[in-house]
């Protein structure tokens, strides 16, 4: 029997003994016990319960990390870029603990925030620097982040007391994703704009400021209302380019 093609292999999944699956496989092992011990350790007060829900996060997120993986990874390499995006959703799955055990700990939270936004954008750095660059790869970069916002939207308002409308915060790329179920066609590609990532930064920026204890209220508010300004400005400009190319 002679080897697959490259063609082949570009075309037909991964089986899960080939090498990137067998890699996330081990680095997610790895993940488990990181957010178990991590939690663990700077969240303690949240008791066992609530490290058990953070590790449960994980282990689905990175059992849908694999399970795509197996069926769209173009290449015959993991590559750094999906490692760093499973770090990623280590820290994000830590995030979960002090939300549902309520633990108060801003350091604790602000630093694990800082570490994980200092990444973003270190995967597809990597991606592109390897020539590993993947439409799943992307997705999977993508979902964590909706998830990063949306941990620590909630969390400003459960653990540390913001306002409600900080939640809001939390929420654009999932409306946006129930809105393409309305109308498929805000699923169509959309081209890179620097712009819009720079949205998105000051989006998680102001995200890990509010989980400052003592922060104003009409300061949280004021931020919030000038973030969600600029992410319907961001989102809007993107239904505007997909609805006039629409099919």
């Amino acid at each position: 029997m002679t080897a697959a093609s490259p063609t082949a292999r570009r075309i037909f999944p991964l089986r899960p003994t080939d090498p990137p699956v067998r890699r996330l496989a081990v680095l997610a092992v790895v993940g488990l016990g990181v957010v178990a011990g991590l939690g663990g350790w700077l969240f303690a007060s949240a008791g066992g319960a609530a490290v058990g829900v953070g590790v449960a996060v994980f282990a689905v997120g990175a059992s849908v990390a694999a399970w795509r993986l197996h069926r769209l990874h173009p290449h015959a390499r993991l590559g750094y870029a999906n490692a760093v995006t499973l770090l990623r959703l280590t820290l994000v799955s830590t995030l979960v603990i002090p939300l549902v055990g309520v633990s108060p700990a801003p350091v604790a939270i602000i630093a694990v925030a800082t570490i994980s936004l200092s990444l973003d954008g270190v995967d597809g750095w990597l991606a592109r620097r390897q020539g590993l660059s993947s439409a799943v790869g992307g997705s999977f970069d993508m979902e964590v982040d909706s998830v990063f916002a949306l941990v620590l939207a909630a969390l400003a308002v459960v653990v540390g007391g913001a306002p409600w409308i900080v939640l809001l915060l939390g929420l654009p790329r999932y409306l946006f994703g129930v809105a393409g179920v309305i109308w498929p066609w805000l699923h169509d590609p959309l081209p890179p704009r620097y712009s819009g990532k720079v949205v998105d930064v000051i989006q998680m920026i102001t995200l890990i400021v509010l989980q400052l204890p003592g922060l104003p209220h009409p300061l949280a508010i004021a931020l919030t209302l000038g973030v969600l300004g600029a992410l319907a400005w961001s989102f809007g400009r993107d239904i505007v380019w997909l609805w006039r190319r629409r099919a």
